[in-house]
């Protein structure tokens, strides 16, 4: 090979290196560039995006802004030495409307005692409308000696519900559950 075909070949090595270099370039520049634009495209087509879309007619329909239900709470420990209370007396409520209230329960005694909830509803079909979606009457609630706890109930009412009912009573009564614990 003659010292001209070496400048020659060394010369197009050049030449191929930098129109790669360039393409290599282009292409990253690419590549990094259509990040946002993917991004956007997903927010435009709400494609797996970790953006929030504001979407028309997306609020919750269900609730019933025309009514207010009274929802008054009531709360009894048969047989039971707890102090069981409704944290508020009543609310107002929209049907549809999800709400949260809180009972606050007291074993003011120096045993362990377990009970459970039992819930009843005044006038007796809004039950069929009264929907518990988190409730301590769920399952059995043990408290320690002394132990004072808050307990939610996450709620909401049918808009089905009779347009007749303005106010329901919600009632809880805790019973001692036997062979649970014992009351001193």
């Amino acid at each position: 090979m003659s010292a001209t075909q070496g400048n020659h070949a060394a010369g197009d090595n050049r030449r191929l290196l930098v129109k790669l270099s360039i393409v290599a370039s282009l292409m990253f520049g690419f590549g990094y560039a259509l990040v946002p634009f993917y991004k956007q495209v997903c927010i435009a087509l709400g494609l797996n995006s970790l953006e929030p879309v504001a979407v028309a007619g997306t609020e919750n329909t269900q609730v019933d802004y025309a009514r207010d239900i009274t929802i008054e709470f009531d709360a009894n420990a048969h047989n039971l030495p707890w102090h069981f209370r409704a944290m508020q007396n009543h609310i107002s409520v929209h049907p549809g409307e999800l709400t949260t209230v809180e009972y606050e329960v007291v074993n003011p005694t120096s045993a362990t005692v377990t009970g459970q909830a039992v819930p009843s509803y005044g006038p007796q079909l809004a039950g069929q409308y009264f929907s518990k979606l988190e409730c301590f009457c769920f399952s059995k609630q043990t408290f320690a000696p002394g132990e004072k706890r808050r307990m939610q109930v996450v709620f909401l009412i049918d808009p089905k519900l009779p347009a007749d009912v303005h106010t329901i009573t919600l009632s809880y009564t805790f019973f001692e559950v036997a062979g649970m614990g014992g009351k001193t």
